[in-house]
């Protein structure tokens, strides 16, 4: 602040934040970061899938996205689809009235623009529409900083999340692939960036000196059913997918390597408990990581990563510890290149426990040099995120915001 009576900024933070999802709340605990260092007089709030979550957790206040509690059950009985109904009428006014009293609102990372699994046009790509919609109704810049993107074919979620995009104030990416995915949506694109993805700003812990010994593997699993076009095929995708890894686990346990289970999602339990009574050894734990900083600490102990969830391999990554990364979607493809383990991938669709053992074992065998790789490509995502914030610093909070003025619609 300059004097005594100049006006806060006022940002709000929006997403499926404080919902159970690992990966959503370490892209919010790293724009707090930023906020907290280069705008600490800001006053912040947040609109989210979990309030109470978001409040005991990063200590700001936060109101509930949806009207409607049971957004995210399914309706079958008349009162509860009435009820859905209803919501919708009423976060049209919900989300225009809490979007109007912030001057800046920044929906962090995540891959809000995508649709890679199964999601509702009705769902989230509704409440992102609203939000973007009321943004520019209000006059309030709406950003989406470091966002995931992908073609979707689905007509009603295609249109909300192209009008969604192209009603943002700001918009960058986590991968050339998300800004491709928006371009062929229709949206003009030719003045977004793109940026490792928000997680690389966050603090890492210090990776464990190697002994010379095979030590444990971090397992990162998931609650996989396939994406938003597999709904036919879903048990199919999601047995295969756990078969294929209990078969990788009984190998490990066989060689008497430690196997430690790892989530991104309060949904993953189950794959958890899954393989723990499959396989039924000692030599295999889980952990149960309540942020992104527990899941780097379980892999910056552990000599090899092999995982699922997008910030899973990010979380290995960041801790330069070699991961192999069973790929869903682009994205994880992506980043395995952007990170130089492209030759690192296995399809989550169709895990096959051999040709998967056969890339660990060679995982294994370039560990060394993989892990000093990874040191130097740390470096470069961190300084192009000190770039993003410099960029969201003059792009959202122009010198003169302290001078409050009444905004108009754009």
């Amino acid at each position: 602040m300059t004097s005594a009576d100049a006006t806060p900024v006022r940002v709000g933070v929006f997403g499926l934040l404080g919902s159970g999802n690992l990966g959503n709340d370490g892209s919010l605990e790293a724009v707090l970061g930023y906020l907290r260092a280069e705008h600490p007089d800001a006053v912040v709030d947040a609109l989210c899938g979990g309030p109470e979550a978001v409040t005991a957790r990063f200590g700001i206040p936060a109101t509930r996205m949806h009207w409607n509690r049971a957004e995210y059950r399914t309706a079958s009985r008349a009162g509860a689809i009435a009820s859905k109904g209803l919501g919708k009428l009423v976060d049209v006014f919900r989300t225009a009235a809490w979007v109007r009293r912030h001057d800046v609102v920044i929906v962090p990372g995540m891959g809000v623009l995508e649709a890679t699994l199964p999601l509702r046009p009705w769902g989230f790509p509704y409440s992102l529409f609203l939000l973007c919609a009321s943004g520019r109704l209000a006059g309030t810049r709406v950003a989406l900083v470091s966002v995931g993107a992908a073609e979707i074919r689905n007509r009603p979620t295609r249109a909300l999340v192209r009008w969604s995009a192209r009603l943002a104030a700001y918009r960058s990416y986590r991968d050339a692939q998300s800004r491709d995915a928006m371009r062929a949506m229709g949206v003009d694109t030719s003045r977004d960036e793109v940026y490792p993805d928000l997680a690389f700003s966050l603090p890492t812990p210090r990776a464990s000196a190697s002994t010379g010994t095979p030590g444990p593997v971090c397992l990162g699993v998931m609650d996989f059913h396939g994406g938003n076009d597999d709904r036919d095929q879903a048990e199919e995708i999601y047995r295969r997918y756990l078969d294929g890894t209990i078969r990788f686990v009984r190998t490990l346990v066989d060689e008497g390597r430690p196997v430690r289970l790892l989530t991104g999602d309060q949904c993953d339990l189950s794959v958890v408990a899954a393989v723990l009574d499959a396989v039924g050894s000692p030599l295999v734990t889980a952990a149960e990581p309540a942020s992104l900083a527990d899941l780097m600490n379980e892999m910056a102990a552990a000599d090899t990563v092999v995982a699922v969830r997008y910030h899973n391999l990010i979380c290995a990554l960041k801790t330069g510890t070699p991961v192999l990364a069973l790929c869903y979607a682009a994205k994880s493809d992506a980043l395995m290149d952007r990170m130089g383990l492209g030759a690192y991938c296995h399809p989550a669709r169709e895990v096959d426990a051999d040709r998967l053992l056969e890339q660990f074992r060679d995982l294994e065998k370039h560990a060394a040099e993989l892990r000093q790789a990874l040191g130097e490509r740390n470096r470069v995502a961190a300084e192009q995120l000190t770039q993003q914030f410099t960029a969201l610093t003059t792009t959202l909070f122009p010198a003169n915001h302290h001078a409050h003025a009444p905004r108009k619609a754009s």
